[in-house]
């Protein structure tokens, strides 16, 4: 028989570096017993930021699931900005490669709703854009007939 959930929470810490406090203590779950889950789950993941869905039961156990880092923190890391920018029509903060592109997506595409790797390139591409990073070689490729 399934457990029954008490609560569902959806967290952001940095890979490796979880520890008890404010954000885990209203999810009601046994706080060390997590971060050491999850440092040592996320460890080899460097500084990034990684979300995590922790599942609570009544039984006061729980279950915690992964996510990639989000778009935002890997197209700065790429594009080697400091932010996006503020005004993203007007004023671009970086550029990343086709290649560089690519590669987020790749990395993205087990927590997109893409079925192509084309698909999750045009979802980066559209972040990318918002945060007033371009992209070298995009409407060429748009143009070329990508899906």
């Amino acid at each position: 028989m399934a457990k029954e959930i008490v609560k569902k929470a959806k967290l952001q810490f940095i890979a490796g570096q979880a520890k008890p406090g404010p954000a885990l203590a209203g999810v009601g779950i046994n706080m060390p017993e997590f971060t050491k889950a999850f440092n040592d789950k996320t460890r080899e993941r460097g500084q990034e930021p990684v979300p995590v869905l922790i599942t609570v039961y009544k039984d006061k156990s729980f279950d915690f699931k992964l996510f990639t880092s989000p778009t935002s923190y890997k197209l700065i890391e790429a594009s080697k900005a400091k932010k996006g920018s503020g005004v993203p029509n007007k004023e671009k903060v970086g550029s990343i490669t086709l290649e560089q592109l690519k590669e987020i997506a790749a990395y993205k595409m087990p927590d997109m709703n893409a079925n192509t790797i084309e698909a999750a390139m045009r979802q980066v591409a559209g972040t990318a854009t918002n945060m007033g990073i371009t992209i070298e070689g995009y409407d060429e490729w748009l143009k070329g007939g990508a899906n």
